[in-house]
């Protein structure tokens, strides 16, 4: 998930934050609707009518917050502090994401429906600020496969819950582990810790078996020559934690689908039958529950 600086201005950037901040615009209106909608008032009444009485037997009325119907004022809640933090960081620096703007679109347009949520990504990277923004009040979980990298970004960005994870596996090696995962102890649903699949990741804090992710973005480890770790068991798991938990589903988002393992990888072990839409270098793929309902096959 890291990238390369680049230099001057991004404008794909400055669009995608100004929606972001209409995005969270949307996501504070609603947090804040703690009543059912009403009728619209008559053109009679006055949009926000407080009554106050001088007289002692009747008590004041707080203000509240507009509802729907009315324009917005924004005098009810402040900025989300994560998503201050984001702005401010990628108003003053010149490094941008390596997904493209309609890449980030595809997975923002999930959390937005979904958000607040549970948002597992591998990899820790210069998008790792606006995941966790734009999943403002859930919980978003970073692993990665670098301690130095991690150590770097915590000294800029503390509030990042990000995990050390350590991968056994190389990229030349991605032909035998796609044999493995044929073969029937690959096609059984169960906890990946327990699993007796090679490709299954038992090493992972034990808190991200535990809980039920509603969206998982593979976009790393490095895959991008012979001897890096590759991401075959990352998206094999992804796609196990989505058929293990109890039920829903949980959207699952692969990067680098250009590259042969990812590609290959994921049409297989997500695979194409719950394939929902490829953009550029992204694919989203909705896993449901195989627990849910008993019977399932691997793949639809």
């Amino acid at each position: 998930m890291r990238s390369k600086p680049q230099c001057g201005i991004n404008l794909k950037l400055i669009v995608l934050f100004c929606s972001f901040l209409l995005l969270f615009t949307i996501l504070i209106l609603r947090s804040n609707l703690s009543s059912p909608l009403k009728t619209p008032p008559s053109s009679s009444t006055t949009i926000s009518e407080t009554h106050l009485s001088n007289s002692s037997d009747q008590p004041q009325q707080v203000p509240k917050c507009p509802s729907l119907e009315v324009p917005f004022i924004p005098t009810c809640t402040k900025t989300p502090p994560s998503l201050a933090n984001a702005l401010i960081h990628y108003a003053t620096t010149n490094i941008t994401p390596q997904q493209t703007f309609k890449e980030i679109s595809v997975s923002a347009r999930i959390l937005a429906k979904k958000a607040p949520c549970n948002f597992l990504v591998f990899g820790l990277g210069l998008d790792s600020l606006m995941w966790a923004a734009l999943n403002h009040g859930g919980r978003t979980v970073f692993l990665e496969e670098d301690q130095s990298w991690i150590d770097q970004i915590k000294e800029r960005l503390p509030n990042l819950e990000s995990y050390h994870v350590v991968y056994d596996t190389k990229v030349h090696e991605a032909e035998k582990l796609f044999e493995h995962g044929s073969k029937e102890e690959c096609k059984t649903v169960s906890d990946p810790r327990f699993s007796k699949c090679p490709l299954a990741l038992k090493n992972l804090p034990g808190d991200v078996y535990d809980m039920e992710w509603d969206l998982i973005m593979v976009d790393a480890p490095t895959g991008y020559f012979d001897g890096a770790p590759g991401r075959m068991s990352a998206i094999y798991t992804a796609g196990l934690m989505g058929r293990n938990r109890e039920e829903g589903e949980t959207d699952v988002f692969v990067h680098d689908v250009d590259r042969v393992v990812e590609d290959k990888f994921s049409k297989a072990f997500l695979c194409e039958g719950y394939l929902r839409e490829q953009e550029g270098r992204i694919r989203h793929f909705k896993i449901p529950s195989h627990r849910a309902r008993l019977g399932r096959t691997f793949c639809p």
